[in-house]
């Protein structure tokens, strides 16, 4: 059998995600465009969905567990007086509700009341969830639907604005990783007394990378592997200290809570290492050359 050839182009590019592709999609796209098959993302976008997508090539794939943890930014519309089946605008309309003019204030109210801060959320059964070892996805596309247990979720922050339209508010929200979105919107319709779905939902922010910065599959730029722990706190260390860690060595405990982005004095990224039991021990070990 032949050997996989080892990955010889690495970084992070910041894609804004075209409507209409997957995540997967682009995951594809990038592998042709960089000849590289050592590819990945660090969060999936809905194929409706646009905005930034974090993608990692070569060595830069072992840092997308720190890209996935951090907050994320949205902007969409929430639809007042229609539920889809989807909880978004791709889905079938499953029931309509005359819910006058719906204020903007009292939805605000409800927001700080009820969708800010610590929530629990239930998972739409679109979601790529697996319950009993099926996704939900691929349960739904059966017509099944099962129970699904609440979720954890942080809202840091969800504002309401004005549009054009009658009963149409952008919404603004920035949350923890695993926040639907489209939850959110059709929980607050439910909570005013009638239906609400999602649409045009554009993710703004993950992290520190921001979509003044993406650009599409066929344009983004290849950044450095150490653009991909941006937002981890950095450590700088000396050559003798480098050569313990390219090892693995199990290291006192650094300032701060963790994860480190350990530096060598070239400038190079060497490891990432995270606290454990009062000390800081290796995550990731960044191959060198």
């Amino acid at each position: 059998m032949a050997r996989k050839k080892p990955p010889t182009t690495h970084g992070i590019v910041i894609v804004d995600k075209p409507t209409g592709v997957t995540s997967h999609d682009v995951v594809a796209m990038l592998r042709l465009r960089f000849n590289e098959r050592q590819v990945g993302h660090g969060g999936t976008l809905d194929p409706s969905a646009t905005g930034v997508l974090v993608v990692a090539v070569g060595k830069a794939t072992k840092l997308l567990r720190f890209v996935e943890k951090t907050r994320k930014a949205y902007l969409g519309e929430i639809v007042f007086g229609s539920e889809t089946d989807t909880l978004d605008a791709d889905g079938k309309v499953t029931a309509t509700y005359d819910m006058g003019e719906v204020v903007l204030a009292d939805a605000q109210a409800l927001v700080a009341e009820h969708f800010t801060g610590q929530i629990q959320q239930i998972p739409p059964m679109v979601s790529a969830i697996k319950i009993d070892g099926k996704r939900l996805h691929e349960l739904a596309r059966q017509g099944i639907e099962v129970e699904r247990p609440p979720r954890p979720c942080t809202i840091y922050s969800f504002q309401l604005l004005p549009t054009d339209e009658p009963n149409v508010f952008l919404a603004a929200v920035e949350c923890t990783p695993g926040t639907y979105i489209r939850t959110l919107a059709a929980d607050l319709g439910k909570m005013l007394g009638g239906g609400a779905h999602l649409r045009n939902l554009r993710r703004t922010a993950v992290g520190r990378f921001t979509i003044g910065e993406a650009a599409g599959p066929d344009d983004c730029e290849l950044l450095p592997v150490e653009e991909a722990v941006r937002t981890l706190d950095r450590v700088d260390i000396t050559d003798d200290l480098a050569a313990v860690v390219a090892n693995g060595r199990v290291l006192p405990h650094f300032e701060g809570e963790g994860p480190w982005a350990l530096f060598d004095p070239a400038g190079s990224l060497i490891a990432v290492y995270e606290s454990y039991r009062g000390e800081a021990k290796p995550a990731v070990v960044v191959p060198q050359g």
